[in-house]
């Protein structure tokens, strides 16, 4: 018993920091399945105009995963495209997760963003993009950033 109190006192503070409504405002359902350049990168065609688009955690990149054997294939394959806004190559470094909120698309009814840390050479300040693998989404460049050439 004493072995699962800390995992009871996760799920409390888990679970009762949930909204039971979402404050995501970009998920789409009927969103297309992104395409593959390779298995390392997906081919992304839209930009978007929308400065919240991925620097917002209510407007997160919704990648969704679809229950492809790896969490975080999806989120490379995303970050993998992009590049810094004159064409720099970046590297990026998952920060944490946060910001729980409801899904129907995990067993325990709760998912977490991720963050992400963007660096490229001549950057003032790195940059933060929330990445949502619960939820589907049209997958688009951030505003300000550009497609790896």
């Amino acid at each position: 018993m004493k072995k699962l109190v800390p995992y009871i006192a996760l799920l409390f503070i888990v679970t009762s920091c949930i909204s039971t409504q979402s404050t995501i405002k970009n998920i789409d359902d009927n969103a297309p399945t992104p395409r593959l350049i390779d298995n390392t990168t997906f081919v992304i065609t839209e930009f978007s105009n929308d400065i919240k688009y991925g620097y917002d955690k209510d407007y997160p990149i919704n990648i969704y995963y679809g229950y492809n054997g790896t969490t975080t294939i999806n989120q490379e394959r995303f970050l993998n495209a992009l590049a810094g806004p004159k064409g720099e190559k970046i590297t990026y470094t998952q920060l944490e997760s946060c910001c729980p909120f409801p899904t129907k698309r995990n067993e325990m009814g709760v998912g977490l963003l991720d963050k992400y840390e963007l660096k490229w050479e001549g950057q003032k300040k790195p940059v933060i993009l929330y990445l949502n693998i619960y939820e589907k989404g049209v997958i688009m460049v951030p505003f300000g950033l550009r497609l790896k050439k």
